[in-house]
């Protein structure tokens, strides 16, 4: 479903801005229909930072055969910048406390905005892509505050290889410690 949701975005929105959507979070905010928090590069390495707003358009109405006079009724996704900024005046991102598993989290620009995503890993993975971004694009390091940095920076073991090829490695692991476990070890007489 996100693959489909990037695609869509991409196409409507950042395309046509001549700009590749990077990372995107679904967020929640007070008024109805989705919101997402986009991360998208330009070509001139340009890091944005926007909100999009998801909400079904009013239905138009196409007309079927001249005959029939038949009425069709389609629904399209609206997507709709609501808010900008630009990663270059992002100057902090607080994590608020990194011992709760908490989804909410604080972008300060010239004001700080307040964001609650709708998971933990969801924040997380966003945070990875801006610091990721920062170093790539602007050239520096990105002010990181109350977060866990074992899921920020992977050790070299986990190094950047995703999240499920971590945990088909941690299930392997556990497989075969079952596997030895059950294993009959000889009794020397």
């Amino acid at each position: 479903m996100s693959s489909l949701l990037r695609e869509e975005m991409q196409r409507v929105l950042f395309r046509p801005a001549k700009q590749r959507l990077v990372e995107f979070i679904e967020i929640e905010e007070a008024p109805q229909g989705r919101h997402f928090l986009c991360v998208a590069a330009g070509k001139n390495k340009t890091v944005q930072l926007s909100i999009v707003r998801c909400q079904k358009s009013a239905p138009t109405v196409k007309s079927g055969s001249k005959k029939s006079h038949t009425k069709r009724i389609t629904l399209q996704d609206c997507y709709r910048r609501t808010e900008m900024w630009s990663l270059q005046d992002l100057t902090m991102v607080d994590g608020r406390d990194p011992d709760v598993d908490d989804p909410c989290f604080l972008l300060h620009f010239d004001k700080v905005r307040s964001i609650t995503a709708i998971s933990c890993s969801a924040k997380y993975s966003l945070v990875r892509a801006l610091v990721a971004l920062s170093e790539s694009h602007c050239k520096r390091p990105l002010t990181l505050r109350n977060f866990d940095w074992t899921y920020i920076k992977p050790t070299s073991f986990y190094s950047n290889r995703g999240d499920c090829v971590v945990l088909s490695q941690i299930c392997l692991y556990a497989f075969n410690l079952v596997c030895l476990s059950m294993c009959p070890v000889p009794l020397d007489r």
